[in-house]
């Protein structure tokens, strides 16, 4: 399973790296080079969380959402069902846009980056900010940062939200599965008391299987544990 998702990550970000360009913001399209371009990040200007975040960002779009395409339909459907509107064509794309600039403006100084690949947008949300180590007990800095967020959602509610717990590789892989879950678990239930439909929400906990840095170092380790917020509009088409 490892090798497999180090796999969707080094093509993805192979795939990121040709089409790379800056966005507004401090967001990015593109990623790494490869081992043998790799230059200095602080030369390009660019923080390692940042790096990180492309990077995941990058594996997603390859592999789908972490919960699976299936399981983002059936929610979809579900909810045009129970009478959320959905968007189409071009609508899109100019919804995700001024959803994107807000979450920019209102996750400025906070730490939480804000990545759009697609008609994706991802919150990746580091572990300093939400849990406090081995902990799914919410950090008091969390709640300003997710009001923050839980504002945007509110005002773009044609959208349904992937809430994904992230772990380092200390511990097993049934420990870390759990843990993961249990920290999406704490952030989806904290939005749907700011107001958030929980049908809105995928929680899912992906462990230690979807590493953004080195899990040899502790700065790497600290990375890697993390919560992604994968926003996605509902379509109609």
């Amino acid at each position: 399973m490892k090798t497999k998702n180090h796999v969707l990550i080094a093509t993805a970000v192979s795939a990121a790296l040709l089409a790379g360009c800056a966005t507004t913001g401090g967001g990015y399209y593109g990623s790494n080079p490869p081992p043998q371009q790799q230059t200095d990040p602080n030369e390009e200007g660019m923080s390692r969380t940042q790096r990180g975040a492309l990077i995941g960002a990058a594996a997603g779009v390859v592999a789908g959402l972490l919960s699976g395409d299936d399981a983002t339909e059936r929610r979809q459907h579900a909810l045009i069902g129970a009478g959320v509107g959905g968007l189409a064509g071009g609508a899109i794309g100019r919804y995700q846009d001024n959803q994107e600039r807000a979450l920019r403006e209102r996750m400025q100084g906070t730490g939480v980056d804000v990545v759009r690949e697609g008609d994706h947008i991802t919150l990746d949300m580091p572990e300093a900010i939400t849990f406090a180590f081995n902990s799914s007990t919410l950090n008091r800095n969390a709640y300003s940062v997710l009001d923050r967020v839980a504002d945007t959602l509110r005002e773009y509610d044609q959208t349904m939200i992937e809430v994904a717990g992230h772990t380092d590789s200390i511990g097993s892989d049934a420990y870390n599965d759990k843990l993961s879950r249990e920290r999406a678990q704490s952030v989806a239930n904290y939005l749907v008391s700011r107001g958030i439909s929980g049908q809105r929400l995928i929680i899912t906990g992906a462990g230690e299987r979807y590493p953004i840095a080195s899990n040899d170092t502790e700065a790497g380790r600290a990375e890697n544990r993390r919560v992604e917020m994968t926003i996605v509009p509902i379509r109609n088409d």
